[in-house]
């Protein structure tokens, strides 16, 4: 066993995409997602997953940022986005789209992302890092997915909640 680097490893990416064809469309939508590290991380997880639009929206950062540009490896070069002041109106773009809203966050009647049955052209949605996502956007959202905590914390990073949801749904 080998690390692959170079162009063994583009090789390798490739034939794996050709092989395995990820069904449905993705897109995310960052509801205040203030911290700049974060929005960096979530650059290069939505190039990874591919994820077709990212949205930002409210006090998110935006690219050009250093330390987005660092973090995300200038995936925001080559991944789709924009910005929208409000996350409502966002909403109503992306929904005339086709696409469902569904909110990474703990309410009241939040499915286990495992267990949710994920649209063919769903758009998930996080919030702020201490905050969530606010009570107006979720009224707007189709559904809320959370993850079950079974340490003593009581979430995870946005940035590593959002992969473990996209992963499953690409591979779920």
């Amino acid at each position: 066993m080998r690390p692959l680097i170079g162009t063994d490893l583009k090789r390798f990416l490739r034939d794996y995409r050709r092989a395995h064809k990820p069904s449905g469309e993705l897109t995310v939508l960052l509801q205040s997602v203030e911290y700049p590290a974060n929005v960096g991380s979530i650059f290069r997880l939505a190039d990874g997953a591919g994820v077709s639009e990212l949205i930002l929206t409210g006090i998110t950062p935006t690219p050009p940022h250093a330390t987005i540009d660092k973090v995300g490896r200038y995936k925001s070069l080559r991944l789709p986005w924009h910005y929208e002041a409000d996350p409502l109106v966002a909403i109503d773009g992306i929904r005339a789209k086709g696409f469902s809203m569904i909110a990474v966050e703990l309410t009241d009647d939040a499915v286990p992302y495992h267990e949710f049955e994920y649209p063919a052209r769903t758009c998930l949605i996080v919030g702020h890092e201490d905050h969530g996502v606010t009570k107006a956007t979720l009224a707007a959202c189709d559904a809320a997915v959370f993850l079950p905590m079974y340490g003593k914390g009581l979430s995870l990073n946005v940035h590593v909640a959002l992969a473990i949801v996209l992963y499953h749904i690409r591979h779920g």
